[in-house]
Order: C-alpha cells, then sequence, then structure tokens
C-alpha cells in the first residue's frame, strides 16, 4: 500500500477473493478509492466488476481478503449495517417506487424514514423539504417533483435513484453502469453530475461506455477474469496494449 493511499484512501480492498464452485469470479484484488475520487472500473463482460459491487455491499460475502471503509472492516458486516457505515449502492436496473410521485421516492429515501419507528412518526419539515429540493435540483428533477416515477424516462428514472442515494448522503457512492440505456445528452448531463458531487464524496463507477468513462474518471482499474489488469489514467489505459488486447480493440 502506498503513502499516498495511508493518507487519503477512503476504500481499501486487499487481497479479495471469491468463488463460485471452484471458479474465482474475483481473484486476489487490491484496489483503493480516494477522498474526493471517481474511481471507475472497466473490463469485459464476465470480468467481476459487479461482483466486485456485491462484496463491497455484503450482497455477496468474500472467501478471502479485506475490505476497509474509513478502517472499518466490512467483509463480515450485513448490508443494512454498511449502507449505515456511508456506502450507497445504485444497481444497474432502476428501483425507484413507480406508483410514487418523485417527491414521495426521496422522501422516502431520507434517512429519519428508515425505520418503522421513524416513518411513523416522519415529519415534513422544512429541514426535510429542503433537502429533498436540493436533492431534486441535483439530478434535474426539480420540474418533476409531483410527476409519478413510473412516467419519467429512463434516464430520468436512474437520475432519481442516484437522487435517492444522495439524500442519503453516503461517503461512498458505488454506480454500476449508470448510463446504460440514456440518450448523449442524459450522459453528458450525468457526468456533469458525478463531477459535481466528488466535493464531499468518493464515488466508484462500473461502466462500458469509455466517452462516459473519459469524462469521469480520475483513475481507472481495468479487470480481466476476476483480477486486476491495469490501473491509471485514462490516457494510460488507453495506450496500454495488454489492455487494448483484451478489451478496448473488441
Amino acid at each position: 500500500m502506498s503513502i499516498e493511499h495511508n493518507t487519503s484512501c477512503v476504500l481499501a480492498i486487499e487481497g479479495l477473493t471469491v468463488s463460485f464452485d471452484g471458479f474465482r469470479a474475483v481473484d486476489d484484488l487490491d484496489l483503493y478509492v480516494d477522498e474526493r475520487e471517481i474511481h471507475v472500473v472497466i473490463g469485459p463482460n464476465g470480468a467481476g466488476k459487479t461482483t466486485l459491487l456485491d462484496l463491497i455491499c455484503g450482497k455477496t460475502r468474500a472467501s478471502a481478503g479485506s475490505i476497509r471503509f474509513r478502517n472499518h472492516e466490512l467483509t463480515k458486516l450485513n448490508e443494512n449495517r454498511i449502507v449505515h457505515r456511508g456506502v450507497g449502492r445504485k444497481f444497474q436496473n432502476p428501483s425507484i417506487y413507480d406508483d410514487l410521485t418523485v417527491v414521495e421516492n426521496l422522501e422516502l429515501s431520507f434517512p429519519r424514514g428508515k425505520s418503522v419507528f421513524g416513518s411513523l412518526f416522519f415529519q415534513r419539515d422544512n429541514d426535510v423539504v429542503e433537502r429533498i429540493d436540493e436533492v431534486a435540483e441535483m439530478v434535474f428533477l426539480e420540474d418533476h417533483l409531483t410527476s409519478q416515477a413510473g412516467l419519467l424516462s429512463h434516464g430520468q428514472k436512474q437520475w432519481l435513484e442516484i437522487g435517492m442515494l444522495l439524500i442519503q448522503n453516503p461517503e461512498l457512492l458505488m454506480l454500476d453502469e449508470p448510463v446504460a440505456g440514456m440518450s448523449m445528452a442524459e450522459r453528458a448531463k450525468t457526468a456533469d453530475l458525478l463531477n459535481r458531487i466528488t466535493d464531499n464524496r468518493s464515488v466508484l463507477v462500473v461502466e462500458h461506455d469509455m466517452k462516459f468513462v473519459e469524462d469521469i474518471a480520475d483513475r481507472v482499474t481495468v479487470m480481466h477474469q476476476g483480477a486486476k489488469l491495469a490501473e491509471g489514467s485514462m490516457s494510460d489505459i488507453q495506450a496500454n496494449p495488454k489492455v487494448v488486447e483484451v478489451y478496448l480493440g473488441q
């Protein structure tokens, strides 16, 4: 582990391995995410990228290795406890409440409404209203607060789910292919959104869209067959012959 990672590392993954019926989906992986960094993981289908996010958020248990978030070991914690530590995760398909409005979706995600007790005594006070308005504006939905979520465009649904995570104020936000199915204009706005929200958090993104990766990435890790193939800036990655051979040249 480098001196840089000792001083500024938010997430430290070391020796991470998971096997399914003898197949190593993630194989002895080391990966570090720094403060206010957008770290993008790319690689061919089956490289282990989504499995990596599953391991960090507790959906899948590691066979070996360590995942430390702000010096707290995550590998033994369940998904809810990892969320409460400050790790938020968006899956490939938006998981929003289609029958509720945008404002109701955001309100349900507000931290004070989480428990049964909290939900029973939840009050839409000024703090809640201000935070919902602030997040809705961040994710380009300020003009759609009363719209039913199911009627939003695909891109707007993706933004709403990001908003539902942001309202919980995670210190690490994990996004799995956030611009899949978006128009070029929506992709550009999403890149702008991610670049703005790193003022006080780190973002770990799994993505296939190389133009989008260029627009957002501070650092890129390339995975291949569960292991790290290369890591560096986007220009480093694009010039790496091994990466071109197994992924970018396809």
